[in-house]
């Protein structure tokens, strides 16, 4: 079932291809995806005290930790010469230049030039974003906001996800993938219920989930909800926040792990480019939790690390993935990741999807896809856009099917 309410707006003209998924400055997806916070970094990899370089949407920028560990985004080039500040010094909560020593806060105001006047670094600012630090995450607000009386940015209020705050169990942070594909096939993906079957169908996955689906997917208040229903009986609900987030329950894969539940969001690098951010709330206490997070450690040291390579193997035709799957030498959770890179990134870069044959299976596929243009063409034309807010009740489900 395919359903997206044009909610009585008057639709302008059709968009070109690339406005769907080109997301550099200035370009139509690249304004939408600015309106919303989006996580770029994993701060367990970023130690209190460093700064890196940063790519996001085709933009680079300078993502710092203070010394008390708060992540803070600037510019990625100093004001004075263009030095990379990414080299540069952290000193308590300001990053100066390694070149000439400018020094800029957290706002993007420098506030030292040790060479020159005094009066001088008071009218020199460099962009800054508002940083929040949340699930383990560096969270970044990219897009244009207003500013309050001190010159700050006023961002839009942060979204919160109480679910992995609060419950007992372990959270923990993925590594996080950047695929070679574009952000889009990635999202398709996330709700294509169908693929399951085949895509995973050598996993544990056909154990729990058999049989052809049925999928509903209907416009919410967040984004969209999703039914699946399975032939053998297990059913699944999955929640998608506008405009790249995933919320969902899966099986569990291991002994003492009924479910999981996940939360991820498709962040584009560049438009041939996407790194996915995860986050995994594991429903376990006491020994069994002390029991998962020793295999968890054990496994993070190589987990996914080998899965691009092998992927791009696969593509090429130098290993077959069919025998990786018999021999049972990766993981279960890499594997799961290998087939999935192998039919998102087999579609290209950048898939075509005007030589696309969709039918009655991709109706998850296809409302996602409505509704995305419905926004960008509101966008284009100056509309008004939805406020999309996820209510308490929108969390997804898993009913295993009757034994």
């Amino acid at each position: 079932m395919a359903r997206v309410r044009q909610n009585g707006r008057r639709a302008p003209a059709r968009l070109r291809f690339e406005d769907l998924y080109r997301t550099g400055p200035g370009t139509l997806a690249g304004r939408y995806l600015r309106r919303f916070w989006q996580p770029v970094y994993r701060l367990e990899d970023l130690p209190p005290g460093r700064a890196l370089p940063l790519r996001i949407m085709g933009e680079e920028f300078t993502l710092y930790r203070g010394e008390d560990g708060a992540p803070h985004a600037v510019a990625f080039r100093c004001a004075h010469r263009g030095t990379q500040l990414s080299i540069g010094f952290v000193e308590g909560d300001c990053l100066r230049c390694r070149y000439h020593g400018w020094m800029y806060d957290q706002t993007g105001q420098c506030v030292d030039m040790p060479a020159e006047a005094p009066s001088f670094p008071a009218r020199v600012r460099i962009r800054a974003y508002p940083t929040i630090e949340y699930l383990g995450l560096a969270f970044v607000y990219l897009g244009d906001a207003e500013r309050d009386d001190t010159g700050a940015f006023r961002p839009p209020p942060f979204p919160r996800f109480p679910e992995f705050e609060g419950l007992e169990g372990v959270r923990e942070v993925l590594r996080p993938q950047v695929w070679p594909c574009n952000f889009l096939q990635r999202l398709d993906n996330n709700d294509d219920s169908v693929h399951v079957v085949f895509t995973h169908g050598q996993t544990y996955l056909a154990d729990r989930r058999r049989g052809l689906p049925v999928v509903e997917r209907w416009e919410s208040e967040w984004g969209t909800t999703s039914l699946v229903r399975y032939a053998e009986g297990a059913t699944q609900s999955f929640q998608f926040g506008m405009p790249n987030v995933f919320y969902f329950r899966l099986p569990g894969t291991e002994p003492d792990v009924a479910w999981d539940e996940r939360i991820q969001w498709m962040v584009p690098v560049d438009d041939e480019h996407t790194t996915e951010f995860r986050v995994r709330l594991v429903p376990v206490t006491g020994e069994a939790a002390a029991r998962y997070r020793a295999r968890r450690q054990a496994e993070a040291a190589t987990e996914g690390r080998h899965v691009a390579d092998l992927g791009e193997a696969i593509l090429s035709g130098k290993l077959w993935l069919q025998d990786l799957e018999a021999a049972g030498t990766v993981g279960i959770r890499d594997l799961i990741t290998l087939q999935d890179f192998v039919t998102q990134v087999g579609q290209g870069r950048v898939a075509d999807r005007r030589q696309e044959r969709l039918g009655r299976s991709d109706s998850g596929v296809i409302v996602f896809r409505q509704l995305w243009e419905r926004e960008l063409r509101a966008l284009a034309a100056g509309l008004p856009l939805k406020q999309w807010a996820r209510p308490a009740a929108l969390v997804p489900s898993f009913t295993p099917a009757p034994a």
